[in-house]
């Protein structure tokens, strides 16, 4: 009865622990984009480098002193111009091949890139002060 009582035990864990590891996302699971990675850029006619990349973002919030944590992952951009610190990018939107870009240094903006899968070049613009300036991007 014992050997009996163990054996529907483990059947009934194995369910319950395949279906509590089914709500887990991670960075790592998620759908490659073809604006992920490191790319090589051009902002007029200076070099810089810009960066997307896939984090783990948790959320936890509590209410009467109970708490729940749900897992999920968020998209992190990031731009060096000439070689200077890197700012913050957020992705405004994407689709197959262009993404809206925010600027989120200290005069924010908007950028836009189009990307090519032939050539693997992106281009499109920046804004700085209301003016356009050209950006090309090549995938590293």
């Amino acid at each position: 009865m014992k050997n009996l009582n163990k054996w529907l035990l483990g059947l009934a864990i194995v369910p319950v622990s395949f279906f509590v590891g089914a709500n887990h996302a991670s960075a790592s699971q998620v759908v490659s984009q073809w604006y992920f990675g490191l790319w090589n850029c051009n902002i007029d006619g200076r070099p810089a480098q810009m960066q997307w990349y896939v984090v783990d973002d948790p959320q936890t919030n509590c209410s009467g002193g109970v708490c729940s944590t749900s897992s999920g992952v968020r998209v992190v951009g990031r731009f060096s111009d000439n070689r200077s610190p890197w700012v913050k990018l957020a992705k405004r939107y994407s689709n197959a091949s262009e993404l809206g870009i925010r600027y989120l240094g200290n005069e924010q903006d908007n950028w836009y890139l189009k990307y090519n899968s032939n050539t693997r070049l992106a281009r499109g613009w920046t804004t700085w002060r209301g003016n356009r300036y050209p950006l090309q991007c090549q995938k590293r």
